[in-house]
């Protein structure tokens, strides 16, 4: 497989709010008493995140700053807040707009018009609508009708690994593609009020944004020096079905996120990684830089501790970790997006973590 990366944009909502400031705005919705929220309190200070963007925010006239209004205080204590129905009418509204940013800015880095796209691949778990993002975006950024469109759904923080394996089977297929990877997740749509440990830790961590990859096959010209993606690889890891988990309630969508994910991942990522590294004539000392998506700071401990990396090689997932929060499959096209623009060493190793759960890694050269 191969496809090179001629184009990367990214972008989030223009409002954020400092963990903070989220902590005792989720403690007023919820109306928990003092000690849980100071308990909420220390469970964001822990986090490694100061500020998360959201779609929630927006301008209010007379008020201080952004507010929210999807949301309400809970009336009581089996309020759940907000109907799936209203998450998603919310979704379809802002989702495309800021995919649209992300693609223009990809489209921009690659010197092509959206005319010029051959093929879609969008990415999402937050949240689904019919016509989709896909054929909103052909008429939002100009593609062609005839662009071929493909979405990979609810598959978690590695979706844009899997929409990145997609794009480069296109390539591989016709070497004149030029394919346009979208990622959007709007992750805060989902914030629950129910006082339980997976759902606390969920509430803590994501943010909302957006990332867009143009990818050229090796018959289309491109600009400068490009990333290209030469290997892909995945492994569900053992006894993990019930670690991480993903489903649509009646109140948003539920996370399952076990305590048990880094000693998961601590325990069986490195015997498949080194494996799968020396099918491509590579070991672990000769990967020059990580990507790893920061589901969270112990995931990004565990690998760390699992691959013998030191604090510098994570260093880029950890800022983007801090300055936007986990934004689900498009957080690793942030990382990515850094990475490729301050020129970092290949090869370099993308990992990132679903469902399953589910390892997935990008080999870029």
């Amino acid at each position: 497989m191969s496809i090179r990366l001629a184009g990367i944009g990214t972008a989030a909502p223009t409002h954020s709010i400092s963990q903070a400031a989220a902590a005792e705005a989720w403690a007023a919705l919820a109306g928990v008493d003092e000690k849980k929220a100071r308990t909420i309190q220390a469970l964001y200070r822990k986090s490694g995140i100061r500020k998360r963007h959201s779609t929630l925010l927006e301008d209010a006239d007379g008020e201080p700053g952004p507010v929210q209004t999807l949301f309400e205080p809970a009336r009581s204590q089996d309020d759940q807040g907000p109907s799936t129905e209203m998450r998603m009418e919310r979704f379809e509204a802002d989702a495309p707009v800021l995919a649209m940013t992300a693609g223009r800015a990809a489209l921009d880095d690659a010197g092509v018009g959206g005319e010029e796209i051959t093929h879609l691949v969008t990415v999402s778990c937050t949240g689904f609508f019919a016509p989709g993002l896909d054929t909103t975006l052909v008429d939002l950024l100009g593609l062609k009708p005839t662009v071929e469109r493909t979405h990979v759904g609810f598959m978690g923080c590695h979706g844009s690994l899997n929409g990145l394996r997609v794009a480069s089977s296109f390539a591989g297929a016709d070497p004149e593609a030029r394919v346009l990877v979208s990622s959007v997740e709007l992750c805060t749509l989902h914030m629950s009020y129910e006082w339980d440990p997976d759902t606390l830790v969920a509430n803590s961590l994501f943010g909302d944004g957006a990332g867009a990859v143009v990818g050229a096959g090796e018959g289309v010209p491109v600009r400068s020096e490009p990333w290209h993606l030469t290997a892909s690889g995945t492994c569900r890891l053992p006894d993990s079905a019930d670690a991480m988990s993903w489903r649509i309630g009646d109140h948003g969508f539920r996370m399952t996120l076990s305590s048990r994910v880094p000693e998961i991942i601590e325990a069986h990522l490195r015997g498949w990684l080194v494996g799968w590294l020396e099918g491509h004539g590579l070991g672990l000392e000769d990967v020059e830089t990580w990507a790893v998506h920061p589901g969270g700071p112990r995931i990004l401990s565990s690998v760390g501790s699992a691959l013998d990396l030191g604090p510098s090689e994570n260093e880029v997932s950890r800022s983007v970790l801090a300055e936007f929060g986990n934004m689900s499959s498009a957080t690793i096209l942030f990382i990515l997006d850094r990475l490729r623009r301050g020129n970092a060493p290949r090869p370099c190793v993308a990992l990132a973590f679903g469902p399953g759960l589910v390892a997935e890694a990008a080999l870029f050269l």
